[in-house]
């Protein structure tokens, strides 16, 4: 499978089976890494936390981050893809390029989202939202925890469905018609633009609730009109495609301006900045709401600054590859390839687990092994029986010789 198609596989919380394989058959060690440590934050955020060891409860605040590593990555390699067809045919071919996504998203979510709708048992909570938002990816609209939470990691999903609905045709648009500093320009519109509504939205939505001390109410609000809405999140999935369009049509300043002595340091100033950025809580402090939301500075600026942050470590970390291979993470490719699976299907394995064998036998070390010999159970027999029969199939479908 050629670098180009394998790139294609790339999406959601997203789809990952083998999206940093190279033309030469090996993996990229950087892509692999991230991605495995994106599912795994996110799994600790929805990990109990009486089987939370000690040492990741701390962690276990800020796993939310594993969702803006999702979002840089699969810019990026969504974004490389694109650029790549559009340099060698002049077009894209949006056919071939639905298609893939199709094969790639729709059959593993579509059997979970089933599951979730004709097997009440699975859900990881009673209620959830109505099985037509799932279907259409539009979940993350309106999205109000209050009204339904089962299955609730779907929302990212559907940020970027909505995100790669539009994208191939803005870079068919906008290709050979803007130079690179219009692009950075425009890039630099839609950062401010979304740092301005977010904080409209807490101002006129957020705000009150908190200055009368109805946290709760305010959070929920928070995650509905903030937090979940494509158009309050696109932050990570833009200097994603942005670092992509860097790195593939301006190699050469990319090589002299952004080494990894400037991108590494520079990385872990955004990262540490937007942390700092949540970390001031003001009226919130010490009311232990999700970190995210513990701050109107964080919640407003937090989110591209993080999504800068890792942008730049990404770099980084691509052009330290032959660093990487020498010093391997071990199991992150397995981790990395099974990623999809298990963000669909973590929650219903955690679920699970406390009715087979009951939340009180499910403490400490004993369950957070429990869980995670779970999660990773279901998320191979998906990955087995769907993933991969699907993308053999969409192969033949998609092959030349067809």
């Amino acid at each position: 499978m050629s670098a180009i198609s394998t790139v294609a596989n790339a999406g959601g919380l997203p789809s990952y089976s083998q999206a940093s394989i190279v033309a030469t058959g090996s993996r990229m060690i950087g892509p692999d890494i991230l991605r495995s440590l994106a599912i795994l934050l996110v799994m600790l955020v929805h990990l109990p936390l009486n089987a939370t060891p000690d040492a990741l409860v701390a962690i276990r605040e800020y796993g939310w981050l594993g969702v803006d590593i999702f979002f840089v990555l699969s810019g990026y390699l969504i974004g490389t893809q694109l650029f790549k067809e559009m340099a060698r045919t002049g077009g894209v071919d949006f056919r071939s390029f639905y298609i893939r996504r199709a094969f790639r998203i729709f059959p593993a979510f579509f059997v979970v989202l089933a599951l979730y709708a004709l097997v009440p048992m699975v859900r990881d909570t009673p209620t959830m939202q109505p099985i037509w938002k799932f279907a259409t990816f539009t979940v993350n609209l309106g999205f109000d925890p209050r009204e339904g939470n089962a299955f609730s990691q779907a929302w990212t999903l559907a940020v970027e469905e909505q995100f790669y609905l539009v994208l191939p045709l803005l870079v068919l648009l906008l290709y050979k018609r803007v130079s690179a500093g219009w692009v950075l320009v425009l890039a630099g519109m839609l950062t401010l633009g979304g740092i301005a509504l977010r904080y409209s939205i807490w101002d006129v939505q957020v705000g009150g609730l908190v200055a009368e001390g109805q946290f709760r109410p305010a959070f929920a609000t928070y995650l509905r009109d903030v937090y979940y809405p494509t158009y309050t999140r696109l932050d990570g999935l833009l200097f994603g495609v942005v670092l992509a369009a860097v790195r593939f049509f301006k190699p050469e300043l990319c090589k002299r301006y952004l080494s990894p002595k400037v991108t590494l340091p520079l990385g872990l100033f955004f990262v540490i900045g937007a942390l700092i950025c949540f970390v001031i809580r003001g009226p919130l402090a010490g009311q232990g709401i999700f970190p995210v939301f513990q701050a109107q500075l964080g919640a407003v600026a937090g989110f591209p600054l993080v999504s800068i942050g890792i942008a730049l470590l990404f770099c980084a970390m691509l052009d330290l590859e032959g660093v990487l291979k020498r010093w391997p993470v071990p199991g992150a490719a397995l981790v990395a390839t099974l990623s999809y699976s298990l963000y669909l299907t973590h929650k219903s394995a955690f679920h699970l687990m406390r009715l087979l064998v009951g939340e009180e036998n499910l403490q400490g070390s004993v369950g957070f092994v429990a869980y995670l010999i779970a999660s990773f159970a279901v998320a191979a027999v998906l990955w087995f029986l769907v993933e991969q029969t699907f993308l053999r199939l969409r192969d033949r479908l998609l092959s030349p010789s067809k």
